[in-house]
């Protein structure tokens, strides 16, 4: 018998707009990881300037904040 494994990260997608300074996303993600336990996961800017950041938590038992927005 074959069982998947329970996923150990949950994964949330972060879209930074084309005018947002890089203070500005680190500002960003320093809330996220500082109020709901995020970590960065994975960073793209794309050729118009927006950056695309996947950033990921541990899962646990007890329920965490919901992430800021």
């Amino acid at each position: 018998m074959h069982t998947c494994p329970v996923p150990d990260y949950e994964y949330r997608a972060v879209t930074v707009p084309p005018g947002a300074s890089r203070e500005q996303t680190r500002d960003l993600l320093t809330i996220h990881a500082e109020y709901g336990d995020w970590e960065l996961a994975h960073h793209a800017v794309w050729s118009d300037g927006r950056r695309k950041v996947t950033v990921r938590r541990r899962l646990r038992a007890e329920p965490l904040p919901p992430m800021p927005s």
